[in-house]
């Protein structure tokens, strides 16, 4: 398999299904900051954090991409008018999503009950963590944008809500692990 194949030189990409769109495109968008996320993720895993993490982590990687592969299909190259399958691509379901809120209940019970906003920071598995959340966000902005346009996979959306919560969280749980301080933020009074 070729790495580069010059189809792009003149500024397009190929959707699923062979559709060519600007590499502007806000599904790229989309789609390509999915992969920036999971990137941040991988970073996060590559650091000391105790297996089950680890493998949650690896979980959530692979679940990127399928959500990634459904950015990447358009909704006419999605189903026929029958209502069959016309790309056959892995999807994200409600299982992946209750995987993460039973990842985000299991560490909620190691950890104090949070009584303020917490700044970002005290260690740097914490940081990284804390940059993969905002990511996350902006993936899930865009896919809202993208929706707004062109009709996604509901579940994309709760999947990318659900993900930042649970990298919140594990960043909480991380700061524990680690020994490092979480520093609230209390606003200056005026």
């Amino acid at each position: 398999m070729k790495i580069y194949t010059k189809t792009g030189d003149q500024g397009t990409t190929a959707l699923f299904g062979g559709t060519r769109v600007p590499k502007h495109h806000l599904r790229i968008e989309s789609y390509g900051t999915v992969d920036e996320l999971n990137s941040y993720i991988g970073l996060v895993k590559d650091q000391a954090v105790d297996t089950v993490t680890k493998e949650s982590l690896i979980k959530i990687q692979n679940d990127l991409f399928t959500l990634g592969a459904m950015l990447a299909t358009p909704p006419e190259k999605e189903t026929l008018k029958s209502g069959k399958e016309r790309l056959n691509i892995p999807k994200i379901t409600t299982s992946s999503i209750q995987f993460l809120e039973d990842q985000i209940d299991q560490m909620n019970t190691q950890l104090p009950q949070m009584t303020h906003f917490i700044l970002p920071g005290g260690h740097t598995t914490v940081s990284f963590c804390h940059i993969a959340r905002c990511v996350c966000r902006r993936a899930e902005r865009l896919s809202v944008s993208l929706h707004e346009e062109e009709a996604i996979n509901p579940d994309v959306l709760k999947y990318l809500n659900r993900l930042s919560d649970y990298l919140f969280v594990l960043a909480r749980k991380l700061s524990q692990d680690l020994s490092a301080q979480e520093v609230k933020w209390i606003p200056e009074k005026f």
